[in-house]
């Protein structure tokens, strides 16, 4: 793969036309075996692989899992504040600014066992949801865009599934 096409291995996001049953279960799955499936990824990799950029000028496979945590950490906060008040509006945060902190030269099992916990979390609440929770929203500032829950799924299945790409990918590149 190119650079280019290494910067949306999958893809960019689109958003789904239509929330079918299947389709959402095909995305609590997702996100239920996403933790298992970096973990697969990147089993076996030293402290300089995990240094490796995934493409020129992207970040590092290290930055990648530290990420995955912390995004996923933030969309759960999301999830919940949006249960439990109306329309709230979220607090982004700077990806880019986290992923240059000191935590994210820690060895990865830490965000390996957040990532984790944080889908087991995400997935009791997903399997208790009813039709009228899933079509709860919350606004994001930046955009003003009101983002309902069963999106919200569907874009971080999809977001799980694009970094995973960007592991797997370049772990080709080492075998």
């Amino acid at each position: 793969m190119t650079d280019e096409q290494m910067r949306y291995p999958i893809g960019k996001f689109v958003p789904p036309v239509s929330y079918t049953d299947d389709a959402m279960r095909h995305w609590v799955h997702d996100i239920a075996t996403l933790p298992g499936r970096v973990r697969e990824a990147i089993i076996g990799l030293n402290y300089q692989q995990l240094d490796t950029q995934y493409r020129t000028g992207g970040w590092t496979l290290r930055q990648v899992v530290h990420h995955l945590a912390d995004s996923h950490m933030n969309s759960l906060c999301r999830f919940k504040l949006a249960l439990t008040e109306d329309n709230p509006t979220i607090k982004p945060y700077d990806e880019t600014g986290w992923a240059i902190q000191p935590d994210y030269r820690l060895p990865v099992e830490p965000s390996l066992k957040m990532l984790d916990g944080i889908h087991q979390h995400m997935v009791a609440l997903f399997e208790s949801f009813s039709e009228d929770q899933w079509n709860r929203t919350f606004v994001h500032p930046e955009s003003g865009s009101v983002t309902p829950l069963k999106k919200n799924l569907a874009l971080y299945a999809w977001h799980g599934n694009h970094h995973l790409a960007h592991l797997t990918e370049t772990v080709k590149k080492f075998r």
